[in-house]
């Protein structure tokens, strides 16, 4: 049994995942990241205690996903923006020390893109991406059974790729990459931009409220995912011709409303990756639901670690 806690920008969730990816037991909690890191730590090893507790079993070993810029292999996070004074701590050692078990980490969008080719969408598949859009883009690559990985073992942030470079400057530092004009913020924005004055809905302005607001009709809301369309199919057509994969799992909160966008996505694509086989690239939504980034966490704990060496402390 393992424990998976998944790190992002505003909450932390754990749980406890068997060897089938099935969630048994769970708990989350805001992340509070001013409240500092060993706060945090304290509340992750509560909770991995209780959902043990629930779960009626002891923890064989722990996987973290975590959001932004982390080290696998030395078990450190980098920096990242939702918790910059977080920078050089190691969930991997403390936690590894707490419950004598190895633990291991990864990007969450690394650790997503592990548990849908495992137990998801992706399962048999070879080539896999794995793209969750949100409140940011994140995309975890795993080819042939293994995460893509960079330069001293770093995740490739494609997120940050530059689809329009007289775009909207983004926290990465440059105009018009993926992220600024695609993530869910994005639709916001713009219709924030270019809407008249009188349009009366946009207080409180969501993603999740413009893909209401297009169901129902409103011009401005489907003009918005229009060009949310266009933009998310310029950045899948860009993996579609570099990596030629055998499918492109679609996540996050923003593809809970596929439906609205897909339409359009194929039609950008068709039109963009005319010199490679497009057609047999799939496009497919994840399929492990609201605790997929949890799952993915304690996929990574199986990914590097294995059946048979879940008892030894790193």
């Amino acid at each position: 049994m393992i424990g998976a806690v998944d790190i992002g920008g505003t909450k932390i969730a754990v749980g406890m995942i068997d060897s089938d990816g099935k969630v048994l037991a769970r708990r989350e909690c805001p992340i509070d990241a001013d409240r500092g890191y060993p706060d945090a730590l304290r509340r992750i090893i509560e909770m991995l205690r209780a959902t043990a507790q629930t779960a009626n079993t002891q923890i064989s070993g722990i996987g973290i996903g975590s959001t932004g810029p982390v080290y696998p292999l030395t078990g450190e996070i980098g920096d990242v923006n939702f918790f910059p004074h977080w920078k050089g701590e190691n969930p991997v050692r403390d936690l590894s020390q707490s419950f004598k078990v190895r633990v291991a980490l990864e990007n969450d969008a690394d650790a997503a893109a592990l548990g849908e080719a495992s137990w998801g969408a992706g399962h048999s598949k070879s080539k896999l991406i794995y793209v969750t859009v949100g409140t940011g883009i994140g995309v975890g690559i795993v080819l042939d059974g293994q995460v893509y990985r960079g330069v001293d073992q770093s995740h490739p942030e494609i997120g940050h790729h530059v689809i329009d470079p007289s775009g909207p400057l983004c926290l990465c530092g440059v105009r018009g990459c993926w992220e600024s004009l695609a993530a869910g913020p994005a639709m916001v924005t713009w219709i924030e931009r270019n809407a008249p004055p009188d349009y009366c809905h946009v207080a409180d302005l969501t993603a999740k409220k413009i893909c209401e607001l297009a169901e129902q009709g409103d011009s401005w809301a489907m003009r918005a995912i229009e060009r949310e369309s266009r933009y998310l199919g310029l950045g899948l057509a860009n993996l579609v011709t570099m990596f030629v994969p055998e499918i492109i799992v679609l996540g996050g909160s923003v593809m809970k409303s596929a439906f609205l966008f897909l339409e359009n996505i194929r039609k950008v694509i068709i039109a963009g990756c005319r010199l490679v086989p497009h057609e047999r690239t799939e496009l497919a939504l994840a399929s492990l639901g609201e605790d997929s980034n949890l799952i993915g966490a304690g996929r990574v704990w199986y990914y590097r670690f294995g059946p048979g060496v879940m008892t030894s402390a790193i």
